[in-house]
């Protein structure tokens, strides 16, 4: 290895990335790349790779796969739709999660062919764009996440979809602490699996799908949710679209007798559902049913409502981004209502008080940050959604974000979360205990 004197990389170290040019994304990590003194790393647009367009990576390049969000026309060809979706449109998640993973078998083949690695592995990623087997997974591990609850109306509305066979070279994991044997068990997925189901194969069998007016329904899937609470005696439950993220088509859902109310950003307009930049509740029964309806071909998962904590008159949750194996940048994410979503009227809350008001339940938490990071020992980074429950005592694990590092103006240890990510990939091992406090999160501030 070698290094020059103005930079601690090695002037050899050639990157790719998988990504929208011109995503704030990828401009940011193009710019930790550029401020670091390494040479530019090679950009291959998702739109590309959907699209079925050649593309290549220089070989023996580090390959870095970053989200293909935020852009309509990649949206429209991982769900082979004839036209973008309307601005805020739920549709076609299921679709796109069968046209995500065909992609990213894609990215791992052409990556095999041009003596590339991957930086992350496709196949963690598959698993960590579906809630229900993420959950599975950090549940069998022993990581600490609100009970699932199986509903047979839901599961037979939109059976899980297969995950494709990878072959590509990954680059080896990054070492990380030491953690109980349980809490990283191999992940079986990497083994060849069968192919996709047929584009449009929506339901599964025993399941009613009606098609009016406002697109496609499973009859009964409101009875059946709210027969499966009934039977577990829960009140309060989050439904979840299984392959959404920023909250799309979360529910926060509570029932009591003959009454309901479900606070969401989804908009329910009669010519389909929306995602909204305002958070709603709904208390008319016939809205929820059409709702959960309406979402239930798209695959729900259902957790049971895991109380969050009260802090400075707003409750809280974090995201802890976890780099080789270590919690380090840590945001805390503040609303009036269940979803903190910075993006749905979240605020950033007070870091250091959280912790101080945390005391010694801190550390537990976020070595529940760490063991479910080490569930995925192929991803270099991950976003973890943590959640404290009323007196600290107890936390849980909300979601893990295959993405989850756009932390703008988020520093730790001085360096923002891209940085922070290549220095990781330049010493080769988590960075230095003797640099952190215990799990470095103190020392994340915004600039």
């Amino acid at each position: 290895m070698t290094t020059t004197a103005s930079s601690p990389y090695r002037s050899e170290l050639r990157l790719a990335v998988v990504g929208n040019p011109g995503n704030r994304r990828v401009r940011l990590f193009l710019d930790a790349v550029r401020a670091a003194g390494l040479p530019a790393p090679h950009v291959v647009p998702w739109q590309a790779v959907a699209a079925g367009a050649p593309f290549g990576f220089p070989a023996g390049a580090l390959v870095r796969i970053d989200s293909p969000g935020e852009d309509a026309e990649v949206d429209r060809l991982l769900r082979g739709a004839p036209r973008p979706a309307r601005h805020g449109e739920i549709i076609g998640l299921r679709t796109w999660y069968h046209g995500f993973n065909r992609a990213l078998a894609r990215v791992a083949d052409v990556a095999a062919r041009d003596g590339a690695a991957l930086l992350h592995d496709p196949a963690e990623i598959a698993v960590l764009f579906d809630k229900s087997r993420c959950h599975a997974l950090l549940s069998a591990a022993g990581v600490a996440v609100p009970p699932a609850l199986p509903v047979p109306a839901l599961t037979a509305a939109a059976p899980a979809l297969p995950v494709p066979a990878l072959t590509a070279a990954v680059a080896p994991a990054l070492p990380v602490p030491a953690l109980t044997p349980a809490a990283a068990p191999a992940l079986p997925v990497r083994a060849p699996v069968a192919a996709f189901a047929p584009d449009g194969a929506e339901a599964g069998p025993g399941a009613a799908v009606a098609v009016g007016e406002r697109g496609p329904r499973v009859v009964g899937a409101w009875d059946g949710l709210r027969g499966a609470m009934r039977d577990a005696g829960w009140h309060r439950v989050f439904v979840k679209t299984r392959h959404g993220s920023s909250s799309s088509g979360v529910l926060a859902l509570q029932v009591a007798g003959a009454r309901c109310q479900a606070v969401t950003s989804v908009e329910l307009a009669a010519d389909g559902l929306f995602n909204s930049l305002r958070v709603r509740t709904y208390t008319d029964e016939r809205d929820v049913a059409a709702i959960v309806e309406r979402l239930a071909p798209e695959g729900l998962h259902v957790e049971r409502w895991f109380p969050k904590i009260g802090f400075a008159g707003r409750t809280i949750d974090l995201r802890v981004l976890v780099i080789g194996g270590r919690p380090a940048h840590t945001v805390v994410r503040a609303s009036r209502h269940p979803m903190t979503n910075l993006h749905l009227g979240g605020v950033r809350g007070d870091l250091d008080a959280v912790r101080t008001a945390a005391g010694p339940h801190w550390e537990a938490a976020m070595d529940s940050c760490a063991r479910a990071a080490a569930c995925f020992p192929g991803s270099p980074h991950v976003g973890v959604d943590l959640m404290f429950g009323p007196g600290w005592r107890r936390h849980a694990i909300a979601e893990v974000n295959a993405f989850g590092d756009l932390l703008p103006n988020l520093l730790h240890d001085g360096r923002d979360t891209y940085a922070a990510q290549l220095a990781a990939l330049a010493a080769g091992t988590p960075s230095s205990p003797a640099v952190h406090t215990a799990y470095g999160v103190a020392t994340s501030q915004v600039v």
